[in-house]
């Protein structure tokens, strides 16, 4: 396989292919955050040239994606935005009244089940430092979702993001690919994305039953949902680990 990188700007026509195959790559419930749903589709309208595609060059099989987005940060920890949703309430819904940008933001790197364990999650993440470097941007700052977090879905996720392999790199393997980059983690995004719905909702999303009110671990989150029979209300509230690649110095 020949990999080639291509972005949005210059291959729109694979989004809607890469959206009949993004089920493959996340559970159906990460596809009912609100917010998301609102304001991702401002990411290509705005910033096409920072949406990137991972094909293969021969047969033009869409392999991964990349997203990202260039926000203002002051550098500060108490700075940082509160995960993907928030940064997409800033970079797009009021994109007209942002600063100047002074980071990159990484939201989505996403490789299809058939390509995992290749490699090339690094090719995507290192393809978006190489768009904060054109962009002349100093870091590139990620809410990265550790996917093997939902293994351990009643471990707190400050202690999960600690846990590191006998030589001394994280034991969650995405957040493995950051670190082997040079990324530091920051801090704990605690609420990067909230996704509700009804209990029928979450029942369909699943496919599992909710009888009474409580807490459920369910199959590709991160944390516990919680689901209120009274109130015909499921909440999952994801946290992200903010991890930062400094790029210069």
């Amino acid at each position: 396989m020949t990999l080639k990188i291509v972005t949005h700007a210059q291959r729109p026509d694979l989004l809607d292919r890469w959206y009949s195959v993004i089920r493959q790559v996340w559970p159906v419930f990460m596809g009912k955050d609100v917010i998301c749903n609102t304001y991702w589709h401002g990411l290509e309208e705005y910033f096409p040239e920072c949406q990137t595609y991972l094909i293969d060059d021969q047969t033009d099989e869409l392999v991964g994606k990349g997203t990202t987005v260039p926000v203002a940060w002051d550098g500060t920890v108490e700075g940082l935005p509160g995960g993907v949703d928030d940064v997409l309430l800033a970079a797009i819904r009021d994109h007209d009244a942002q600063p100047p940008p002074t980071v990159l933001c990484a939201l989505q790197a996403g490789v299809l089940p058939d390509h995992r364990g290749t490699g090339l999650s690094t090719v995507i993440i290192g393809a978006m430092r190489d768009i904060a470097a054109r962009l002349d941007l100093p870091d590139l700052i990620a809410p990265v979702r550790p996917n093997q977090k939902s293994l351990y879905p009643l471990t707190p996720i400050e202690r999960y993001a600690t846990w590191r392999r006998p030589d001394g790199l994280p034991l969650d393997p995405w957040l493995r690919v950051h670190a082997r980059l040079g990324a530091e983690i920051v801090r704990i995004a605690e609420r990067s994305m909230v996704i509700r719905g009804t209990a029928s909702e979450w029942e369909a999303w699943t496919g599992l039953a909710f009888p009474d009110s409580g807490d459920y671990v369910v199959p590709g989150a991160l944390v516990p949902i919680t689901i209120d029979r009274e109130g015909d209300q499921g909440l999952y509230v994801e946290p992200n680990v903010w991890m930062r690649h400094r790029l210069r110095g």
